[in-house]
């Protein structure tokens, strides 16, 4: 694709290179500034958030279909959806591994860690409106390479966490069916309403099965929770573990997961009405999430013990298992549903992608080649997913790969890059406080790169073991995948 079809950096290159933070300095801005200063400062209500003229949509006001039309609380609907899903069926597990008090520590830790991050790519948003994924993110930093590099990562990232899914729905119907029919048919037909699910064409119209997907994963890990009071205590509960590097790093990047919604965010923030209310999306995510796994993780594993786990659903008896299952087949769909909507819209708007302020009529027109293109990349994305279920039958080693390999950048190296991108060397170590936060996002980024090469050995590592032992199902097999 042509350079002219993506977008670049402002002409003036040292416009406004603050992030959300230092707007509010009393400093003066000059008349160049003046569109920047109407997104950073405008009151919710008073001002509509200017969009760049690159930016994806064009005018929504004369588009058959509107993208433009999330308010806040849709927002955090879907990243609550998208989130908490899969990643608080892995966290007893965790827990179980790593001791009550290093799973707690870590839960948070990593929890505000993401706020930090999450709010950073707010800020690369509102400083460049024109952004739409992470691909649009990679150009700005590092030109054609770097949209190719971001782009096919979130692709592939997020084609993986649809595998996920599917596997998670395949476990799931295993379960209630007690593996009355073959385990391919159930990923299958996961897959395939999964599919289906993805078609609407706007965020918008997704947000409301994001509520049903929350108010399903909580009333399965509630059922979950009594099923566990009510068999009582399993075994001793460990303060702390003792673990090789691989085990325990291996349930790090389980957590890692289980705050790896940023990776859509770009996409989420495009769909808003008012992009400044974002902030508010992501604090309304991350304590609703880093509360739920808290809970969810010690009240498990204090009943289940060393025999916890993983899915979380997996832990009470086979009756409550089956409901508990049923009940979360909302979730395991919906949040499959945006993260495959996120990544087809990746794609759409790359063949679609307005020319210089022209908007293309197939990106918000009903035509025939649009509903046919978007179709089409649907179709392949849950293909691509259930071969990924079938050849990865493991669920906590998936999560574990996606982890390290994606999950390490685009929820926390990432945002350190950013941060450098915004702040201009003279002002990195200007003031104490400027020096505590250069300190911190370089470390960042380092630990970006850490938790890359770091759980990559662990996963592999794991996966390599469950093979020795046997204790993984070939792929393509009819056997049930059910958790005994």
């Amino acid at each position: 694709m042509s350079r002219s079809n993506y977008p670049g950096p402002p002409r003036n290159s040292d416009e406004g290179r603050t992030s959300m933070a230092s707007a509010t300095d009393n400093r003066t801005v000059n008349s160049d500034h003046d569109a920047e200063k109407k997104m950073m400062y405008a009151k919710e209500g008073t001002h509509p958030v200017q969009q760049d003229a690159f930016d994806v949509y064009g005018d929504d006001e004369s588009a058959d279909i509107k993208y433009r039309t999330m308010v806040w609380w849709k927002a955090a609907a879907l990243m609550l959806a998208e989130t908490v899903s899969l990643g608080i069926l892995s966290i007893p597990s965790v827990f179980a591994s790593l001791g009550m008090v290093a799973g707690c520590i870590l839960v948070i830790g990593l929890g505000l860690v993401a706020t930090a991050s999450g709010y950073l790519i707010g800020s690369f948003k509102v400083r460049y409106p024109q952004v739409h994924n992470m691909a649009d993110a990679g150009y700005i930093l590092a030109g054609p390479i770097g949209r190719e590099v971001l782009g096919t990562a979130q692709i592939i990232f997020m084609v993986f966490i649809c595998g996920s899914h599917v596997l998670t729905g395949m476990i799931a119907f295993d379960t209630i069916t007690a593996g009355a029919s073959c385990s391919v048919l159930w990923a299958g037909i996961s897959a395939i309403v999964c599919m289906v699910l993805t078609i609407p064409r706007t965020l918008n119209g997704i947000s409301y099965l994001s509520v049903a997907s929350f108010i399903s994963i909580i009333t399965a890990v509630l059922i979950t929770m009594i099923g566990v009071g009510i068999i009582g205590h399993q075994g001793t509960v460990a303060v702390t573990a003792k673990l090789s590097f691989a085990s325990g790093f291996l349930a790090v990047t389980d957590i890692i997961f289980a705050y790896a919604g940023h990776v859509a965010f770009f996409t989420f923030i495009a769909e808003m009405k008012n992009p400044l209310d974002f902030p508010k999306a992501l604090y309304m995510l991350q304590i609703a999430d880093t509360t739920l796994y808290l809970i969810v993780g010690i009240v498990v594993y204090a009943f289940a013990g060393p025999n916890t786990v993983s899915p979380a659903l997996g832990n009470t008896g086979e009756t409550l298992r089956k409901i508990s299952y049923g009940i979360a087949l909302p979730t395991i769909f919906v949040a499959g549903v945006i993260n495959g909507h996120v990544c087809a819209k990746l794609i759409f708007v790359r063949i679609f992608r307005m020319n210089d302020g022209t908007k293309s009529r197939h990106m918000t027109s009903h035509s025939v080649l649009g509903w046919l293109t978007w179709i089409g990349i649907c179709v392949v994305i849950w293909v691509m997913a259930f071969i990924i279920a079938e050849v990865i039958p493991f669920f906590n080693d998936l999560l574990g790969v996606i982890s390290a390999l994606f999950a390490s950048w685009f929820t926390y190296g990432i945002s350190g890059i950013f941060w450098f991108h915004l702040t201009p060397p003279s002002e990195r170590w200007s003031t104490p406080w400027q020096r505590v936060k250069t300190i911190f996002w370089g470390s960042l980024v380092l630990a970006g790169a850490f938790i890359m090469v770091a759980g990559l050995y662990s996963s592999i590592n794991s996966i390599v073991e469950g093979y020795r032992a046997g204790s993984f199902a070939a792929p393509f097999t009819c056997t049930n995948q059910a958790l005994a």
